[in-house]
């Protein structure tokens, strides 16, 4: 196909025909992570320009999902899942275990190559994290969260998160 080699073109844009073709002979990863973890790690990165992370949030929610920053749209909308059939789905959380497996399906050794991942540290503290952010939240902005990032949680399995409630 022709199409397939021009800069600029989005997946969407092709065909179902055209899109198997193109990503047939790739292995696909997803690397998925709970929404409201991205929203806390956007804030601490400073990409909010308000104060507060109640403030953040309500400007996530005023750009609404097609005018947001790539930081915190829901995974849904940006990496298509229903478009494409992902050969693997990784959770944040999970990565030191699903990398390696990842690795050796590859056939690549496995422990050479891995960082150093410290899974338990980093879901214990984005757990502390979530509380303590969440218990900045109105009702109401929690309410407008779960539904903003509703296909996230329809679509992947992160049913420990704050949203999910």
């Amino acid at each position: 196909y022709r199409r397939l080699h021009a800069g600029g073109s989005r997946l969407s844009g092709f065909n179902q025909t055209e899109r198997k073709a193109m990503l047939g002979s790739y292995t696909k990863v997803l690397f998925v992570r709970d929404p409201f973890h991205r929203l806390i790690a956007t804030f601490l990165q400073g990409m909010g320009i308000t104060p507060s992370f109640s403030s953040f949030v309500q400007e996530v929610l005023d750009s609404g999902m097609h005018n947001g920053s790539v930081a915190w749209k829901p995974l849904v909308s940006l990496c298509r899942p229903c478009l494409i059939q992902y050969d693997y789905v990784v959770k944040f959380g999970f990565l030191r275990q699903e990398l390696g497996h990842l690795l050796r399906r590859a056939g690549l050794p496995a422990g050479s190559l891995l960082p150093e991942l410290t899974d338990s540290q980093v879901q214990w503290t984005y757990r502390w994290l979530s509380e303590q952010m969440f218990s900045e939240l109105s009702a109401q902005q929690r309410k407008q969260l779960s539904h903003f990032y509703r296909w996230d949680l329809a679509a992947f399995p992160l049913s420990s998160s704050f949203l999910s409630d």
